[in-house]
Order: C-alpha cells, then sequence, then structure tokens
C-alpha cells in the first residue's frame, strides 16, 4: 500500500526466482551479503550472458511487467554487451560509478535517478558540466546504468521493505496479510530508535514522542509515500509507531503532533529517503545472486548526501 508517490503500479503478489540453480551456487560461488567488501575481484562468468539478458530475467521474475509507464529504463550505456559485473545502489553517483569501474563492474542497477530528475530527462542538461562528466564517465567505461524503482516496489511484500525487515531483524514478525505492518515484542521508543540506528547504520533519526512508550505495532513506510498515504496507514493501522523514510513537514508530521495533543500516544521516526531504502538494494544482491552464478554482484552504498553540523 505504501510506496514512493512515483510508482505506477499498485503492488503485486509476489513470485520467487527460479531456484534450479542454488544447488550449483552453492558448490562454485559464494553469495554476496550486505556488509561483503567492495574490494573483492569479480569471478569471471559462468556463461556468456548480455546486460539486457539480466534485466530481462529480474523482470520475468516480477509479476505485472513489462509495466507500459515506468521510470524503469537503461539511463546509459549499450546493454547487448556481455555483463562482467554488477553494483546494487540508490543512487548512480559518480563515486559509486568510479567504485564500479575499480571492480570492474559494467552493470549499475540504481533505485533512484542518476540525472536529477525522476524521468531522467537530460534535455534541459545537454550544455551542463556535471552532466557532461558523468556521461563522458560512464561511455568511456561502457557501464550500463538501469533503474529499478517500480518493479522492485511490486513484490508483496515489495523488495525495499524486505529489505528493512531483513537488516531489522523483523521478518518473523511481518504478516503479508497486513501490508508494512509488524508486531514485535514491545520496546520502549528510545529502544526502538537505538535499535534503527545500529541495525540501518544511521547517525541521527528525527522523532516524535516519549521515548519511554512502549510500542508494539509498527508501520514501516520506507522512501517517500507522501502524506495521504502515510497519514492513511495511522488512520487504518492505529500502530504505536510509525517510521518513515522522508515527509513533507507540513503534512504527517503535524498530523501526528495533533493526533498526539488529542490524547494518542502514535510517535514517530523520520529515517530519511536514502537510508530508508538502500537496504532494498542490499537485498536485491542475495535475491539474484542464485540466478547468476559466477557473476559477481556488489551492493555499493551510495548513502547520505548530507553532513549533520
Amino acid at each position: 500500500m505504501i510506496h514512493s508517490p512515483d510508482s505506477t503500479k499498485s503492488p503485486m503478489p509476489r513470485r520467487q526466482f527460479v531456484t534450479s540453480v542454488v544447488a550449483a551456487v552453492a558448490s562454485s560461488a559464494v553469495m554476496t551479503l550486505p556488509g561483503s567488501s567492495a574490494a573483492a575481484a569479480f569471478a569471471a562468468p559462468s556463461q556468456a550472458m548480455t546486460i539486457q539478458g539480466v534485466i530481462d530475467l529480474i523482470l520475468k521474475s516480477v509479476p505485472g511487467t513489462p509495466i507500459s509507464q515506468t521510470v524503469d529504463t537503461i539511463k546509459a550505456g549499450d546493454p547487448n554487451q556481455p555483463v562482467k559485473g554488477i553494483v546494487t545502489t540508490m543512487f548512480a553517483t559518480i563515486e559509486v560509478i568510479r567504485k564500479a569501474i575499480t571492480l570492474g563492474a559494467n552493470f549499475i542497477i540504481a533505485h533512484e535517478p542518476t540525472f536529477y530528475n525522476h524521468a531522467d530527462d537530460t534535455a534541459w542538461l545537454q550544455q551542463d558540466e556535471v552532466y557532461k562528466y558523468k556521461w563522458d564517465l560512464l561511455q568511456k567505461n561502457k557501464i550500463v546504468v538501469w533503474r529499478f524503482h517500480d518493479a522492485i516496489h511490486m513484490h508483496k511484500p515489495d523488495g525495499v521493505l524486505s529489505g528493512i525487515l531483513t537488516a531489522m531483524g523483523w521478518q518473523k514478525y511481518y504478516d503479508e496479510k497486513v501490508p508494512y505492518l509488524v508486531t514485535i515484542p514491545a520496546l520502549s521508543l528510545q529502544q526502538v530508535i537505538t535499535l534503527v540506528k545500529s541495525k540501518l547504520a544511521i547517525e541521527h533519526v528525527r522523532y516524535i514522542g516519549d521515548k519511554t512508550q512502549s510500542c508494539s505495532r509498527i508501520v514501516i513506510a520506507p522512501g517517500s509515500a507522501g502524506g495521504t498515504r502515510q497519514i492513511g496507514a495511522l488512520q487504518q493501522k492505529k500502530p504505536d509507531l510509525l517510521i518513515c523514510g522522508e515527509l513533507n513537514e507540513w503534512e504527517t508530521s503535524e498530523y501526528v503532533r495533533d493526533l498526539r495533543a488529542s490524547g494518542s500516544n502514535t510517535s514517530l521516526i523520520v529515517l530519511g529517503h536514502i537510508v530508508s531504502e538502500e537496504p532494498g538494494l542490499e537485498w536485491l544482491v542475495q535475491w539474484l545472486q542464485p540466478q547468476l552464478p559466477g557473476i559477481k554482484i556488489t551492493h555499493i552504498p551510495s548513502k547520505d548526501a548530507f553532513s549533520w553540523a
């Protein structure tokens, strides 16, 4: 139910990747897990596969694809070249591109835009020096960038939510029949804040609430769901706590402030957009690696662009 406002489709039932190659993977390759060293050398692919072939493999495993209107398109590069290595990330920043080059990877799967607007329209950037530098870097090194936004959110639960549940260790508390709600053993708001910062490697979070209050029913809304969806989740699920990626400060936070003033104990934790969805791109490595034995897949976090004073 809760998706970034730019999602073009509602969630679809999840269908698992084909598992027939798992046994071969176990004996011939080591699965890349979150936190694995990004400096590891890429193994030689066990068979010739193009980058387009990898994209097709992914999309065939996502119900409801192909999507008629989607931002999940190739942003740079020739997808017909053989895949040498894959990097997953939130943003294909110049720093991430450079790291991919160092690794020898030629395929970047990014969740968010590469060229500073939702549709990756570059007509207005043709004379921009930053755009030209980034474009030339990609072209010189024959790197393909493909956005994987709409389709990853079409899983049930979607891939980004799965990433957070995995990182937090909350998978067993999640019921797919009640989307985006987890019911955990009671923790204080302070304990949840501490856990979130530790598990998701976040230095700072914003919150509304009493740090001593008990939290058990938690709605998790990564990314930018928008005030209508966030407030709708509060109305429908009546959680003790809403954990979201980002919000408009005149919408959900003001609703929570008034909600508490009216007698509710509902609290709010704001993680930040990038850090709230990054675990989903780590999850993607584990999801995809068994299907591509011999091809190294590495997550390179793009991290938060901001420093805290």
